[in-house]
Order: structure tokens, then C-alpha cells, then sequence
């Protein structure tokens, strides 16, 4: 089986040091919680990319300005078979700010 790579490799965000919100349903009713691999998007330095689905060979990712997100709390890393870590995050992104979601695919016939 052929490895098909649909993304250029980003490079890595390290997070700056936060206070977490203190009462999380108020900022539940004014963001939104998305949970993934952190990078700097390769073309736009006011925009990141949220990897998901590490791991899986149906990747997908989030691109959000960096002026949407309002918090970012760091989540353990996880390791795959090879013992590869990756940080993870959880970005808490403003209602009402436009995202991009992205996943690629297989271009092929439909039987």
C-alpha cells in the first residue's frame, strides 16, 4: 500500500503558560472546545491548524485565526506504536468566528 502525504509538514506551537477560566460553564456558553495536534499553519502566521485523528489514516484538521482562540489547555501527549509522542491541546475557539474543516480522501470511482 502507497502512503499518499496531503499535508506539508508544520512546524510545532509551544503554548504559552495561561490561567484557566475559572467557571467553565460561562465559557462554555461563548466558545467552543476542539481537541488535537497543535501547528503553525505553513502560509499564514495569523492562522494555526489543528490536527485530529493523529494517528489514523483518515486524518482531518481545523484551521482557526489566531485571534478566534481565546484559551489553550494542554492535554497529555500520546505515543504511537513506534513510540513517537505528540502534544495535544484542547483550543477554545470563539462561537461565531469562522473555522475551516478539513479531511482528505481517495479520489476513486463511486460503485
Amino acid at each position: 500500500m502507497t502512503t499518499i502525504h496531503f499535508l506539508t509538514q508544520a512546524k510545532k506551537l509551544e503554548l504559552q503558560k495561561y490561567q484557566h477560566p475559572v467557571d467553565i460553564a460561562e465559557i462554555k456558553k461563548t466558545h467552543v472546545s476542539f481537541s488535537g495536534s497543535l501547528r503553525q499553519h505553513p502560509h499564514d502566521q495569523e492562522k494555526v491548524i489543528l490536527l485530529t485523528e493523529i494517528f489514523s489514516s483518515n486524518s482531518s484538521f481545523y484551521e482557526f485565526r489566531n485571534k478566534d482562540i481565546s484559551f489553550a489547555e494542554k492535554l497529555p501527549n500520546i505515543v504511537n506504536s513506534m513510540g513517537e509522542d505528540i502534544s495535544m491541546v484542547i483550543l477554545w475557539v470563539k462561537k461565531g468566528s469562522v473555522g475551516i474543516r478539513s479531511s482528505a480522501f481517495l479520489v476513486d470511482h463511486i460503485i
